[in-house]
């Protein structure tokens, strides 16, 4: 059966028209807390996150009461990456994450992204068990005023975020010497992007990290790679790291500012992991995924499949055959040995260690 609120990636689309406005997410919080409210061993916590758009201060506030309503407690977190939501869902011992994003779309759209306490994105069943409950009468899912759930900013989101990438790699790794470019798209990872690189000892010059409700996404990010071009060349850069609204997929150039896309970077990445015998099974790719990359593959003898698109049901795939790599010629990369969706501050900081002993972006990137 075909869902009536949720499509390939969470709830999205423009703001006070159809489903985007208090109202809804009201009742989107308030079906989503009874639902894992219900469920074995709860802790009865969910956390928020969102990106930078001016209709996140209307559209948090609605699901937050939803949430509490149902007998959940919230912990929200502000501006954040989308997989720094799914990694704290995790570490925090969450029922559920809620991003509130529209990802690369523009200010005047938004959305929602729900995980599990499992930090990976919910499957079709519990998304329609979801939708039943927010067609139901409000009425039967309210908590008793005793038992409404309470509700708590945390501010060190970002921090813990930054904390738990760097965990994923040695203690020594340092990009000292190094200068990078990164377009945050004034969006989700206008604080931990430049921070992470920063804290590596990197040189970085930051782009789009000035939002104003207004400017996500706008002639920046991944979907207006020129930005980083252009500031790659002017700086003499080692390489430039362009994110989209809520820092889930990412866009490259090397130090030519030649444009890297997702196929590309997954070329790269699986050939170094498998030549590290690191890579587990092979790659999942997307029916979108270019032809070149699954010959380059097959010349490789690195097993290749093809997904739906969507970077949830890349992940899906990947699960089911136990693979460790896959992701979309947009720029969702999922790590799978590190993360549970697509992060493109994770994806950067990968191909940076590698980087990190004087090899060249051009000579890294150029695999096929």
């Amino acid at each position: 059966m075909k869902k009536k609120y949720f499509g390939t990636d969470g709830i999205r689309g423009t703001v006070n028209k159809g489903n985007i406005n208090g109202e809804m997410f009201f009742k989107f919080g308030l079906a989503a807390g009874t639902f894992f409210k219900n469920q074995k061993k709860t802790k009865q916590i969910a956390i928020i996150a969102k990106d930078t758009r001016l209709s996140g201060y209307t559209l948090e506030p609605a699901l937050v009461s939803g949430l509490a309503s149902a007998g959940m407690n919230v912990f929200t977190l502000g501006p954040l990456p989308t997989n720094g939501l799914a990694m704290l869902t995790k570490s925090m011992k969450a029922n559920m994450g809620i991003m509130i994003t529209a990802s690369h779309n523009p200010y005047y759209d938004n959305g929602l992204k729900l995980f599990g306490p499992d930090g990976l994105k919910l499957s079709d069943k519990f998304e329609k068990k979801i939708e039943t409950l927010i067609d139901q009468k409000n009425t039967t899912q309210l908590s008793d005023p005793k038992i409404l759930g309470r509700v708590k900013r945390l501010e060190n989101g970002n921090e813990e975020y930054i904390k738990i990438l760097r965990r994923n790699f040695p203690k020594n790794f340092s990009l000292k010497g190094m200068k990078i470019v990164i377009d945050c798209a004034n969006g989700a990872g206008y604080k931990s992007g430049p921070a992470l690189f920063r804290t590596l000892g990197a040189k970085v010059i930051s782009i789009g990290i000035k939002p104003n409700g207004l400017n996500i996404n706008y002639r920046c990010g991944s979907t207006y790679p020129k930005k980083i071009q252009t500031a790659v060349k002017k700086h003499k850069a080692n390489i430039g790291i362009s994110l989209d609204g809520d820092a889930d997929r990412v866009i490259m150039c090397d130090e030519k500012g030649k444009i890297v896309d997702g196929d590309q970077i997954i070329a790269a990445l699986a050939k170094r992991w498998k030549d590290k015998k690191i890579l587990k099974g092979g790659v999942i790719g997307t029916l979108m995924s270019n032809y070149g990359l699954e010959k380059f593959f097959n010349r490789l003898k690195i097993k290749f499949l093809r997904s739906n698109v969507g970077d949830r049901y890349v992940k899906e795939k990947m699960k089911k055959n136990k693979f460790n790599l896959g992701g979309e010629q947009s720029g969702h990369i999922i790590l799978g040995k590190f993360a549970t969706t697509g992060d493109g501050l994770l994806v950067a900081l990968e191909i940076l260690f590698s980087l990190r002993k004087g090899k060249k972006a051009s000579k890294y990137f150029n695999v096929f």
